[in-house]
């Protein structure tokens, strides 16, 4: 009888050698990672504020000084003593607009020691950054002239910490009235003869923290009190902005509610991206997926705070007349080395500029009462647009997205039915794909979409409800390292790129979204 155990050997290798092969082939790989959308064109989900592209500018490590400002005498280009770079980059963004002088440093600033002749004025010390000195040769003359030269509203932070109704009251007038008074006769004397438009009025920074360890009860009485005497002159209405909390804290924002809604117009919140541990910051690169994972699945949670606050502001508030604020958020990271650490001034990646996009989503979906936000800051400090060195500049992949985004300032909502993977990492779960859409006044539809997933492209099949469009044209943000970023030896590693990877048939547009990456899509007749 002849053994049939080689024909079986034989038999169950080959089995086995198919098998391997069929798992391996290109054509039987796991499955892409697919997501489905409906974007509903023939919806209005609301105006998309422009302010919630706001900036931030604190007197604050290299921010004003060796940022914005190098003074009129520079070798480097200014104009009135800034920046020229720097406004001509802000400009291209559609800055709306600008909140000074903070931030911690607003609750110990005077403002009449930034205004008259600069040899005059007088050096201060900055208690919360560092205790350096300031010149204050960057002052409200200065500041304003700042936002005029970029097209941006100022957002005045008042001194409620160290300072008076008195005070405040006084700076208003000085700055927004047109009669004769002896403060807008100085105001006159000091270079501007017309008054400026000032419309926002921060009543303080941080009550509960460094702008004075204050209880909300006693906030809440003090705020009825300066928003008391922040008067409209000569045809200025001011948008008086309460403080509100650091991230989440409902009981500061229901005694606020209860106690001085009727004073207010504005509320602030306040959240910043930090991981894992306060003392304990992530690297802004040099990182691993790891730190890109955690950091992005975190920044999401602005909108649990966003959704406590609105909540409680719902109750008292039901007309939503208060506009809500998000006038300080951002990544924050570990200071660069060879930095001070009171001057925060970090590196920006291409996490953060993923960071910002998702951000920005968020902001999006909640524009029926969000109608501000400012991102931690604009130059040399934190999530910034903008770094120097010197008489070299360069922009940051977070001012790329902004740049990107611009195309959604006071455009109309589109509602977004978004089914999306996850993106699993370590056991937890993000989802990996956020898209949102809004019409522009030209009736152009623009889609913007971040992958967060660190290594997989995503499958966007879209449904276009309600939406003619014949022509598309697409912006693409990415890179190969998930840390890449601009240094002023290679300005240009992280920029904008033309993307090609949608078409559009039809009501359907499908897109091959690459891992890490953001994209802007603008459909057209």
């Amino acid at each position: 009888m002849i053994s049939r155990r080689p024909f079986v050997t034989a038999l169950l290798f080959t089995a086995i050698t198919i098998g391997v092969f069929w798992a391996n082939s290109p054509a039987h790989a796991a499955a892409p990672l697919a997501a489905k959308a409906v974007v509903q064109g023939g919806q209005d989900g609301g105006i998309i504020n422009r302010n919630i592209y706001g900036q931030f500018a604190e007197h604050l490590g290299r921010c004003i000084y060796d940022g914005i400002w190098v003074g009129e005498e520079s070798k480097i280009p200014n104009t009135r003593g800034m920046r020229t770079d720097i406004i001509e980059a802000l400009r291209a963004i559609n800055i709306p607009n600008l909140r000074w002088p903070g931030g911690c440093y607003a609750d110990d600033y005077h403002w009449r020691n930034g205004i008259g002749p600069r040899a005059d004025r007088p050096y201060t010390l900055n208690m919360h950054w560092g205790q350096v000195v300031d010149t204050n040769a960057f002052g409200t003359h200065e500041f304003l002239d700042l936002c005029e030269q970029i097209g941006a509203e100022p957002y005045i932070a008042g001194n409620v910490g160290s300072g008076s109704p008195e005070e405040l009251r006084d700076w208003i007038e000085y700055m927004t009235y047109d009669g004769d008074s002896e403060l807008a006769n100085l105001r006159r004397k000091n270079g501007r003869e017309k008054p400026w438009k000032v419309k926002y009025i921060g009543v303080g920074n941080e009550n509960w923290g460094c702008g004075g360890n204050m209880r909300p009860e006693y906030y809440a009485d003090l705020f009825r009190r300066y928003a008391s005497f922040c008067r409209d002159f000569s045809g200025n209405r001011l948008v008086r902005v309460a403080c509100g909390p650091g991230g989440r804290n409902p009981n500061w924002t229901k005694v606020l509610m209860d106690r001085a809604a009727r004073q207010m117009q504005g509320y602030s919140l306040h959240f910043y991206t930090v991981w894992p541990e306060w003392r304990d910051k992530t690297p802004a690169t040099g990182f691993g997926e790891h730190e890109w994972f955690e950091m992005l699945r975190e920044c999401l949670n602005i909108e649990s705070a966003l959704n406590e606050t609105e909540e409680i502001m719902d109750r008292v508030d039901p007309r939503r007349r208060i506009e809500l604020c998000a006038d300080e958020w951002g990544a924050w990271y570990r200071v660069e080395p060879g930095h001070p650490g009171y001057g925060l001034y970090q590196q920006n990646s291409l996490r953060d500029a993923v960071l910002a996009g998702l951000t920005f989503h968020i902001f999006h979906e909640h524009n029926d009462r969000l109608k501000m936000a400012n991102i931690a800051q604009i130059v040399n400090v934190l999530q910034a647009m903008i770094l120097t060195d010197e008489e070299k500049m360069v922009l940051t992949p977070t001012y790329w997205v902004f740049d990107m985004y611009k195309v959604h300032l006071d455009a109309t909502r589109l509602p977004v039915k978004l089914e999306s993977p996850d993106y699993e990492f370590d056991g937890k779960k993000t989802p990996a794909l956020s898209v949102s859409a809004s019409r522009d006044k030209g009736g152009v539809v623009h889609v913007s979409i971040v992958n967060a997933h660190a290594t997989e492209p995503v499958q966007l099949d879209c449904t276009l409800e309600g939406v003619a469009a014949s022509q598309i044209a697409g912006r693409i943000l990415t890179a190969d390292k998930l840390d890449a970023h601009n240094t002023f030896d290679d300005p240009n590693a992280v920029k904008p790129a033309t993307f090609d990877g949608a078409k559009l048939d039809g009501e359907n547009l499908t897109a091959e979204i690459p891992a890490h990456s953001v994209v802007v899509l603008a459909l057209s007749k």
